[in-house]
This record gives C-alpha cells, structure tokens and sequence, in this order.
C-alpha cells in the first residue's frame, strides 16, 4: 500500500481508504470482516459520519481490538455548539474509541457556515474537543464549488472532501489550491455515486491527479476492497483506450447527470436542485431507499413543486432537462 500525508494534519494515510456510507447495507459482522481485510491489506482510513444511520456502530463494532491500525474520521451536520458537542460525544460512543483523528463539518450551506463560525456556533465545539484530545484535527466536507472555495481561506480548515471523478470535475482548480495550501484533498463520489459502473476506469482517472491526497470509494464487500486496491496501487499512465472510455463516460452521463456546480439557482419556488438530484442517485444507485427518502424529506421544496418556469434549465451549463428530471425525481419518491 502506498501512504501519504494528509496535509497539514501530518496525519500518514493510505492512498485509499473506505468511504463508510456503504456499510449501512451489511450487518455489524460483515463490517467487522471488511474492517480486518483492510488491516491486513495496510488500507488504514475509515470515513463514516453520524448521518450515515448505523455506519459509525458498525465500525465501531468492527475496530474492537485494532482501532489502533487505523485514522478515523466521522462528520456532523451539527451547526451549533450544543448540538456539535453532543454529536462528537455520540461518535466516540459510537465508535468506542476515546479519540477520533479527524472530524468534519458536514456539508454546509453559505449561510450554515455564517452560523457555525459565529459565537455559539459549532466551531466553537470542535476546536474545545480538539484542545481536550477528543478529537485530532478539523475539516469540512462540502458539495459546492463557492463553500469549497470559502473553506480554502478559513485557517482552521486542515482538510476538505469534495466530489472528483471522471464527470464531476467542476472542483479542479479548488483541489489544486488544496495542495498549494497544504490542505489535505479527500475525494468522494468516487464513482459518481454509482452512477460510472466502471469502478477500475473511475479509480484510475483520479489517482492519475497528483492533487488529490485520498480517494474513499464506498465499499461493503471484500471483492470490492481488491478490485479498489488494484486499480489505485496501478501506477501506469492513463492508455489512449481508458482516456476514450473517460470520453465515452462523459457522453454518456453529460445528458442527464447533474455535477452540483448550483448555477441553476436559485430556483423560482425555492427546490436545491441538486440536492433533488443527490437525494435520487442514493435511492437509484446506492440501494439505501429508506436512508434517501429520510434525507429528501428534509427539503423545504420538493421534486413535486417544480412549476416548470424553465429558468434552471437556461442557466445549466451541462444543459440538463432539468424540469423533465424534477417529474421523474418526484414519482421515484412516490410523490
């Protein structure tokens, strides 16, 4: 296994780690199985976060015994300081760990970062768990290019995850500022949540970025785990036929696959578009229905209030039948 530091955290991790989100679908044992390959393979990181359901519990379960063989990171969408340090207690319960060495604001809007930095908010948390040892280092996941680019200039930001594969490449200039800022990159999506079923193809393209620090494919079966290894550990470059299969990816996907870069907002009834559209590829390609209509009855705007105005649809640049979307988004979640 090839190691690399996380950026300034100095934290040495595997050049491929496990995306935790996938284990919500096996049972606690399964976990424990896929956990113990992976130590003895030398894959030593673990994402999971406390909205992934009974992700971290699971883990927590598999790492009895060999918690020591690995750097562990969870997130929260907590946005105060109450709610974040309830949640960093609940994920070192979780977890059964008294450590954990990376923990990540969850996914914030614009204005939901105003809140966690303002007094009472959930940095305040995270950096009083820090100084007790609770937690190691500070980072922040994000699906937005304008919350990426805001997260490269906060000093206390020591790593962000963003979605970086072979048709969502909307990020690419931020993730080469990461490295100029010794900020460590984490890449999800991977595989487009699902949606490039070429799982080698996809691993291949970005470990072919020098930027990217770690990629973290969700993972749940053991077959998967090497079949991962394989392609990540391959270090020759990128052949003339992978490169047309990229192509052949993106021809295929640039009709109706929306990459989250949010210049289809602002919506003239209020729908996150994207998140629609996120909400819809957990509940089409990652088998977890319950998981992906839990998440997408928390929009204020569902798929079922598109008026069909059209202006998304002027502003996409990837020139998404957005409107055509939204209907069919709406039946899949039985509305």
């Amino acid at each position: 296994m090839e190691y690399v530091t996380l950026g300034k955290t100095g934290l040495k991790v595997s050049k491929m780690g496990l995306g935790g989100i996938p284990v919500q679908k096996i049972d606690a044992e399964g976990t424990r199985k896929l956990v113990c390959k992976m130590a003895e393979a030398g894959v030593n990181y673990i994402d999971t976060a406390r909205g992934y359901t009974v992700s971290e519990e699971y883990l927590g379960y598999a790492l009895k015994g060999i918690r020591d063989k690995f750097v562990i990171a969870t997130k929260s969408m907590a946005r105060t300081k109450e709610a974040m340090a309830a949640d960093i207690e609940k994920s070192l319960k979780n977890l059964r760990t008294d450590y954990i060495d990376l923990y990540q604001v969850h996914n914030p809007s614009m204005e939901q970062l105003d809140q966690i930095l303002e007094a009472g908010g959930a940095l305040e948390a995270l950096q009083e768990a820090k100084a007790a040892g609770k937690i190691g280092h500070i980072g922040l996941t994000a699906h937005s290019t304008e919350v990426f680019g805001r997260a490269l200039e906060l000093n206390w930001v020591e790593t962000i995850m963003f979605p970086y594969n072979i048709v969502e490449n909307q990020g690419e200039e931020l993730i080469a500022k990461c490295k100029e800022k010794n900020i460590g990159f984490i890449d999800m999506k991977p595989l487009a949540g699902g949606a490039i079923e070429n799982g080698t193809l996809a691993l291949r393209y970005i470990c072919a970025n020098p930027d990217v620090t770690i990629v973290i494919p969700g993972m749940a079966e053991e077959k998967e785990l090497e079949e991962n290894m394989k392609a990540c550990l391959d270090p020759s470059p990128l052949s003339e036929e992978e490169l047309g299969e990229m192509a052949a990816v993106r021809e295929q996907l640039g009709t109706n696959f929306c990459r989250r870069c949010n210049y289809c907002a602002p919506c003239s009834v209020g729908i996150n578009i994207p998140s629609v559209f996120l909400f819809a590829g957990y509940l089409n390609r990652y088998d977890l229905g319950d998981w992906a209509r839990d998440r997408y009855s928390t929009l204020t705007a569902k798929a079922s209030a598109c008026i069909e105005c059209g202006a998304c649809e002027g502003r996409c640049p990837y020139h998404l039948p957005i409107r055509k979307m939204m209907k069919e988004c709406a039946e899949q979640f039985g509305e």
